[in-house]
C-alpha cells in the first residue's frame, strides 16, 4: 500500500477577476502582489501570491472579459462595483456569467467583493446569495450595511481611490521625520448646504485657512490629472492632519489616503442618510474596530480648539504619532489580509 506523503500541507488554489478598480486595492495594497505589466493602462495585468494555505492568481483589466480568462480551478473571487446603476447593469452581467459556471459545475464556491452603494442600498445582489437560494457563498460589503453578520457577510474597507491612480506609498524617514509646514488640509468638491461649507467658514473666520493647505472646488471630478494628483500627495505629506468631512457616506478614499502618508485623518463622525447601519459603533465600526487613530469631530465647530492645541504637539510627540499612525495602517491592511484568506480557507475549503 502506498504511503501518503503528510510532510507537505495541502494548499488550495483561488482565482480572482477585478472587474472594479478596487480590486487593485485588494490585491496591491492589502494582498501586496505583484501585478504585471506595471502600467496602469495595460488591457490585461495578472498576478500570483500565496497567504496562508491558499495560492492566489489575479486578472483585472479591459481585455479580462467573460469567457476569456484562463478557469483552472474551481474557486472564484468576483470583484465587482454596484455603487450605481450603470455598474449595478454590468455586475449582474459578470454574476450571470459565474452563475453558468457553478450550474455547468466548472466552479464550486464564490466569493463576491463589493464596492456597494453609499446609502446602502445593495437589494440588486441579495437572490445571488446562497443564503437566499443563490450561488454566492460570501460576500465582502463596502460601507456600513446591516447586512454584515461575519458569516456569510463581511464588512470591507473602502481604502484608497485607485480608479485616480492613488499610488501604494512606502514609508520612509523623510515621511516620518519631516517638519511638516501645515497643521492640515483639505482639497476637495464643497457641496451645497453641506457639512464642508461649515468647514471651510469655520477656517476661514478663525483665520485658520492661513495655516491649513485648503483647495475648494464647487463639482465633483472623477479623474484627477498628473498635476492635481500631485498637489494632493504633496498635501497630504506637508500637513499633520487631513480634514475629512462625510460626502454622501462618511467612509471616504482620503481617510486611507491620509493614513498612506502619516497625516492623522479627523474624521466627521456621523451617520449619513439612508440605510446604512446606525449603531452604538456605526459609523466606520470597521476602523473603529481595529483601533484606527484618527481625530473624530461631530461638528466642524470643534476644529479651532483641536488645532489649538496640535500648536503645542512637538516635532518629537509628531514624528512618534507618524510613526505610529503608518504602523497601525500597515497592521491594519495585515489583518485584512489575514482575514480574508481565513474566511476563504474556512468557507471554501473546510470539507476538503
Amino acid at each position: 500500500m502506498a504511503q501518503i506523503d503528510r510532510s507537505k500541507p495541502k494548499r488550495y488554489k483561488v482565482q480572482i477577476w477585478g472587474k472594479a478598480a478596487i480590486g487593485l486595492y485588494l490585491w496591491e495594497h492589502i494582498l501586496e502582489g505583484p501585478l504585471n505589466p506595471t502600467d496602469m493602462e495595460a488591457q490585461w495585468r495578472e498576478g500570483e501570491l500565496q497567504s496562508g494555505k491558499v495560492d492566489f492568481s489575479f486578472y483585472t483589466g479591459p481585455a479580462v472579459v467573460q469567457g476569456h480568462v484562463p478557469l483552472e480551478m474551481n474557486s472564484l473571487v468576483l470583484v465587482l462595483n454596484g455603487r450605481e446603476q450603470q455598474k449595478v447593469s454590468y455586475s449582474t452581467r459578470w454574476l450571470e456569467h459565474v452563475q453558468a459556471l457553478v450550474q455547468s459545475n466548472t466552479v464550486s464556491h464564490v466569493a463576491v467583493i463589493l464596492l456597494g452603494n453609499e446609502q446602502c442600498n445593495n437589494d440588486w445582489i441579495a437572490p445571488h446569495l446562497k443564503r437566499n437560494g443563490g450561488f454566492v457563498d460570501l460576500l465582502f460589503l463596502i460601507y456600513d450595511s446591516p447586512w454584515v453578520n461575519d458569516k456569510d457577510v463581511f464588512q470591507w474597507p473602502l481604502g484608497v481611490a485607485t480608479y485616480r491612480e492613488f499610488p501604494m506609498i512606502r514609508p520612509n524617514a523623510q515621511l516620518i521625520t519631516s517638519n511638516r509646514p501645515y497643521l492640515c488640509n483639505f482639497l476637495g468638491t464643497v457641496y451645497k448646504n453641506s457639512s464642508r461649507e461649515v468647514l471651510m467658514n469655520v477656517l476661514k473666520q478663525s483665520g485658520l485657512d492661513k495655516e491649513c493647505l485648503t483647495t475648494a472646488r464647487e463639482k465633483w471630478v472623477p479623474q484627477e490629472t498628473t498635476e492635481s494628483l500631485m498637489r494632493y500627495q504633496t498635501a497630504l505629506a506637508q500637513s499633520e492632519l487631513t480634514l475629512c468631512p462625510v460626502g454622501i457616506n462618511t467612509e471616504c478614499y482620503r481617510i486611507y489616503e491620509a493614513c498612506s502618508y502619516g497625516s492623522v485623518p479627523v474624521v466627521e463622525d456621523v451617520l449619513t442618510p439612508g440605510n446604512c447601519a446606525a449603531g452604538p459603533s456605526s459609523p466606520l465600526r470597521l476602523l473603529k474596530a481595529a483601533g484606527a487613530p484618527f481625530i473624530f469631530v461631530s461638528d466642524w465647530r470643534e476644529l479651532p480648539a483641536i488645532l489649538e492645541r496640535e500648536r503645542g504637539i512637538s516635532q518629537e510627540q509628531r514624528v512618534d504619532r507618524r510613526r505610529r499612525l503608518l504602523e497601525w495602517y500597515s497592521g491594519f491592511r495585515q489583518q485584512m489580509k489575514e482575514r480574508f484568506t481565513e474566511v476563504i480557507e474556512e468557507n471554501f475549503f473546510k470539507t476538503v
